[in-house]
């Protein structure tokens, strides 16, 4: 299992969390996820992923705007939301790809 996340870790460094630009002038408008140091075939570790796609989410998507304006901690919460589900699908595209079988063979040479 560690040899498939490997890769997956290199993924998803390369790939920052990002929000749509301008959306929200209290955050970035990306975030990198580090995953060194997580072993994500434990619970521990994905906890810690957890808690590290919570904090990326919130770089790039702003945290207390509830105390700015409530239309402001909406449109955070739904952002939020929209990160945690992209960073969810880069993971498991990524894990897809790893563990992908190979092409079938119908017919071999002699």
């Amino acid at each position: 299992m560690k040899m498939v996340l490997a890769p997956l870790v290199a993924v998803l460094l390369a790939a920052p969390a990002v929000a749509a630009s301008g959306d929200n002038p209290f955050s970035a408008d990306s975030a990198v996820l580090n995953l060194r140091g997580i072993d994500l075939t434990t619970v521990e570790g994905q906890q810690r992923l957890a808690i590290r796609m919570d904090q990326a989410a919130s770089a790039v998507c702003g945290e207390g705007m509830d105390s700015i304006h409530l239309a402001l901690g909406a449109q955070a919460r739904a952002c939020h939301a929209d990160v945690i589900a992209d960073i969810k699908s880069r993971i498991a595209t990524a894990t897809a790809a790893r563990t992908a079988p190979e092409a079938t063979q119908i017919a071999a040479l002699r």
